[in-house]
């Protein structure tokens, strides 16, 4: 594991499938070349065959440029669980352990939830609709940056939105029928990736509930909403 993740730093091409990076491709510093889509090169990731996708499901190619081969930065940072953002400011893309040797990006960026009291009586009258299902439950950390605007109930769950994710709870799954990826959490929870539309949503157990996550401006990576699934909890 760690002699594929180093073969990622040197793998970095900025603007190669980073989402969020949008500011890479303007600039003065760009060069005009002429690359290949190369379909032949199939990837393996400890033993097992991959395909890279972008956070849409779409399938991506490596790309061929005089005779090196370049690989998409944010879906292998996903599969191999390295955290990986674009700093607009710097220009930099940033991989992993930070230089100081501290936290990685994700856990720089994630920060505590402070609900007001007015957001936590809305919750809990959103759960109340709902008969044996009444006790509210919340994420209690965010993405740094990220800010949550309400909470909804419908007949099928409770609903909380965020700027920049989705999360849903309900007593259902619904994500019978779609090809999905199974994925352990830091906290051991068996948790699973699918697609059913445009935006690929993580689903989890979580007691007698299922949780859903997802980003529907593309703006958080699977890591960074991993990260946040892990503090969904009663709400306090």
């Amino acid at each position: 594991m760690k002699k594929i993740r180093k073969s990622i730093m040197s793998l970095v091409v900025i603007g190669m499938t980073v989402s969020g990076a949008a500011g890479v491709y303007a600039g003065s510093n760009m060069q005009k070349i002429t690359a290949y889509l190369n379909h032949s090169i199939g990837l393996k990731v400890n033993g097992t065959t991959y395909t890279p996708t972008d956070i849409n499901g779409k399938q991506l190619a490596p790309i061929t440029y005089q005779n090196t081969t370049y690989l998409p930065v944010r879906a292998l940072a996903d599969v191999l669980k390295v955290p990986v953002q674009y700093d607009s400011k710097t220009g930099q893309v940033l991989i992993g352990t930070s230089q100081s040797g501290g936290n990685t990006t994700s856990q720089v960026n994630v920060t505590e939830v402070k609900y007001s009291k007015e957001q936590i009586k809305e919750m809990t009258k959103a759960f109340a609709n709902f008969e044996h299902f009444e006790t509210a439950y919340a994420p209690q950390q965010m993405i740094k940056g990220d800010t949550y605007l309400k909470t909804g109930a419908s007949e099928d769950g409770v609903t909380l939105r965020f700027n920049h994710m989705t999360v849903n709870i309900s007593p259902r799954d619904y994500s019978d029928g779609y090809e999905s990826k199974p994925v352990k959490l830091s906290n051991g929870t068996q948790a699973k990736w699918y697609t059913p539309d445009k935006t690929s949503i993580l689903g989890f157990k979580i007691d007698d509930r299922i949780v859903t996550i997802r980003s529907e401006d593309h703006s958080l990576s699977k890591a960074q909403i991993e990260k946040v699934a892990v503090s969904v909890a009663k709400l306090k």
